[in-house]
């Protein structure tokens, strides 16, 4: 059975307060983290039903990329004022997001008279402007095979050609500038107290861009994100989850030792989220299954993954807790793994305090 917002209004949320345990799980993280990359996105999470949604509609949007899709869904009572952007994991896939392809939040969105923005495409991207094109030993996109796929391994697809390979990534600039006048101008949407939420590589980009563009969110949402990037083997199981998710090379988006990881690092700009006084939701299972999760390698495989951010995650929390933070919610239910289920439960959960900070 579906959860719904209503059975977790009330219960299993965590609100700040001290913790000590964390230290123990994040020792056993780092050794995990060479192992398992916490970008992977376990498929079969869905529920039955979802997939392309006939309520939503496409929107292109021109930006240095080229042409941008999104999906748009509109809130039940017609408003324009309440909009919310919910941003994919590191396999995103150029036909649809992953909320639409293995969730149904957008139904349950819009029924709280909420405009849902899904962005569709920015595979490994991380959300932010890049510094290149993804290439190796400069050469140039489209010299490979294309081998992989974009349910397997894409580490064969390092001289493929694809989305931020031909052309820099320039989601930053695209989900502030670009996307924002282009839904005030042909929808009337609002560019200012929206919301943002992301899950797994879009956690930490949630909160990147509420910290840098306060503006323009007031609400932003973390689930199982990556949120202590400057941790001992961080950066390089990023640089790891990239080769897999697609055959991107991080020294295109942040090269070693570059100041651009302190800025796309949510425990460096902790403080900015402060002083804006955003309003948080942050997130992350217990790594344990819960009773529809099914017995798989996948599933075992969700179960690390989610034992590594909820370390991370605790991290964060313990940041926050240094500097007087009285603006998050933090969410940790006993169950909840690396997969779609997790996150989908978590939007539900998520929802009033979502409703009430945006518009």
């Amino acid at each position: 059975m579906r959860v719904t917002a209503s059975r977790y209004v009330n219960r299993q949320v965590v609100r700040a307060r001290g913790r000590t345990g964390w230290l123990p799980r994040l020792a056993v993280s780092v050794v995990l983290a060479i192992l398992l990359p916490f970008g992977v996105s376990v498929a079969g999470a869905g529920y039955a039903g979802a997939a392309f949604d006939p309520d939503g509609f496409d929107f292109w949007v021109d930006s240095g990329m080229g042409p941008i899709k999104s999906r748009v869904f509109r809130a039940a009572d017609g408003n324009t004022q309440r909009v919310v952007y919910a941003l994919d994991g590191m396999r995103a896939r150029e036909d649809l997001n992953g909320w639409e392809i293995d969730t149904e939040v957008a139904r349950e969105l819009t029924k709280w008279n909420i405009n849902v923005v899904m962005p569709v495409g920015g595979r490994s991207s991380f959300y932010t402007d890049w510094e290149a094109p993804s290439t190796f030993l400069g050469v140039p996109a489209g010299s490979g095979s294309g081998s992989g796929s974009a349910s397997g391994s894409g580490g064969l697809q390092v001289f493929a050609d694809g989305p931020g390979k031909s052309y820099t990534y320039t989601w930053e600039t695209f989900l502030t500038q670009n996307l924002p006048a282009a839904l005030r101008d042909r929808l009337g949407f609002s560019p200012i107290r929206n919301g943002v939420f992301g899950l797994s590589m879009s956690g930490s980009s949630a909160l990147a861009l509420a910290a840098y563009h306060p503006g323009q969110f007031s609400f932003a949402g973390s689930f199982s994100g990556a949120l202590n990037l400057s941790a001992p083997t961080v950066r390089e199981a990023v640089r790891l989850a990239m080769l897999d998710a697609g055959g991107y090379n991080v020294d295109a988006m942040a090269p070693p030792w570059s100041p651009k990881w302190l800025r796309l690092d949510p425990f460096v700009f902790a403080p900015q989220l402060v002083a804006n006084k955003t309003r948080l939701w942050i997130a992350a299972g217990s790594g344990l299954p819960t009773p529809g999760d099914p017995v798989s390698f996948d599933t075992g495989t969700a179960m690390g993954i989610e034992a590594i951010v909820l370390a991370q995650t605790r991290a964060f929390q313990a940041r926050m807790l240094r500097l007087g933070a009285d603006n998050v919610v933090y969410s940790f239910p006993p169950g909840g793994v690396h997969n779609w289920r997790n996150w989908e439960n978590e939007v539900y959960r998520m929802l009033p305090e979502l409703s009430a900070n945006i518009g």
